[in-house]
């Protein structure tokens, strides 16, 4: 994903913690905050050193971003989101990952 693409400063973070509405399954807690001024839409991705050592941690967030950019047609523009990745992840292949965050974004209507 191209850097205007992500959430990296911990300000932009807190932002859409504080703000932000929520939803959660047992995977995934997804945070979503309107930006209607943003022609784009972010994401920041928060994985835990509780899932797994580094390896782990970034085979996670792959997977997770490469959803988002399979699904970036029909994801909603204008908004930041952001990923907290939870234990059971760890141990999932891609298909589950997929299955899963779809799950939790559907609930939080992010598609059009």
């Amino acid at each position: 994903m191209k850097k205007k693409y992500r959430i990296k400063k911990n300000d932009e973070f807190q932002e859409v913690f504080k703000q932000g509405t929520s939803v959660a399954n047992r995977q995934f807690v997804i945070y979503v905050l309107d930006k209607p001024e943003q022609a784009y839409f972010r994401i920041g991705l928060s994985v835990s050193k509780k899932i797994g050592k580094a390896v782990v941690r970034n085979r996670v967030k792959r997977y997770i971003r490469q959803v988002f950019h399979e699904e970036r047609d029909r994801i909603q523009t204008g908004k930041d989101y952001v990923i907290i990745a939870r234990v059971p992840v760890a141990t999932m292949e891609y298909e589950e990952v997929k299955k899963s965050l779809l799950h939790v974004l559907r609930r939080a209507n992010v598609f059009h």
